[in-house]
């Protein structure tokens, strides 16, 4: 709970549009105008925004960003103790959502300094409402980690999660995100890549998983924004060869099969035993030749 101490100032998190200039809040120009100081991620794009809004910052302009933003905090805390309302501002979105903003809050809240916000676009909400995926549960999963073998560690990590997932990715590492997801979530798991969002060419590619690799590879630009559809839900079957599938994909990332298994059956919402005997009958399948036993020895 946030609340004035005294004469204390206000922190103010304001949201930037995310393409579209025309979709700035209102209430942005004004707090612009108006701040004392102004923590801007970028300070270069800060003069673009304030030009194009036509609007003149009077208050202190300082740069706020990941790799100051630790030693910047107590000097911005300490502007709010003395009484300034500092206005937040990052590249585009809200701040702290994947952007700085987070050590400056929890500094804020824990000297019971007011903290408000000017709602503005946000390309998780966006991209969510424009997947047609379901809606009515989700979480937002930020950046996953560029490393292939750490990626794939965190993917495994939601592989059970049955709520619709959101993501940002870079442009550069889509396809390999992408087929990553598909690996971990199966081929025909349904997903769309929003890129661009409010923007001239903005585009929403609805599909599965592999089919989406797929086309990724070719190249895409711009700003991404993931949108990856839940885990099946506990009373959906999944045929046996997907079982072992997924176990497959758990042991060669290291990890032994009796843990395989388990982690497997948890996310299908299955016995333990089922899933088992689906590895043992591949297993036995492979010894006798047959095609429906092939990854598992």
């Amino acid at each position: 709970m946030t609340g004035t101490t005294g004469t204390t100032g206000t922190l103010v998190l304001a949201g930037t549009p995310i393409g579209d200039v025309a979709d700035a809040p209102p209430r942005l120009a004004a707090e612009l105008a108006t701040a004392d100081v102004v923590a801007a991620e970028d300070t270069r794009r800060l003069r673009r925004l304030t030009q194009a809004l036509g609007v003149q910052t009077t208050g202190r302009v300082v740069s706020y960003f990941e790799g100051n933003e630790s030693a910047r905090t107590p000097e911005l805390v300490e502007a709010l103790e003395d009484g300034k309302r500092v206005l937040l501002v990052t590249d585009a979105g809200m701040p702290s959502v994947s952007d700085p903003g987070y050590r400056l809050v929890a500094a804020a809240v824990e000297k019971d300094i007011k903290v408000t916000a000017v709602p503005g676009p946000s390309a998780v909400l966006t991209a969510l409402a424009l997947s047609g995926l379901p809606v009515d549960r989700f979480c937002f999963e930020g950046f996953l980690p560029r490393k292939g073998g750490e990626r794939l560690g965190k993917l495994r990590e939601v592989a059970g999660e049955r709520r619709t997932m959101v993501f940002f990715e870079a442009p550069h590492r889509l396809d390999d995100t992408l087929a990553a997801m598909a690996e971990v979530f199966g081929d025909e798991r349904r997903a769309a890549v929003c890129r661009e969002l409010t923007k001239t060419y903005e585009e929403v590619k609805r599909g599965p998983l592999k089919a989406l690799a797929e086309w990724a590879a070719e190249g895409v630009r711009g700003e991404i924004t993931v949108v990856v559809e839940g885990a099946p839900d506990v009373a959906q079957e999944l045929d046996p060869a997907e079982l072992v599938r997924r176990v497959r994909v758990r042991e060669e990332a290291g990890e032994r099969r009796k843990e395989a298994i388990a982690a497997v059956a948890a996310e299908a919402g299955l016995p333990k035993r089922e899933v088992f005997d689906a590895v043992v009958a591949a297993k036995n399948a492979a010894r006798t030749g047959s095609a429906d036993g092939k990854g598992l020895s």
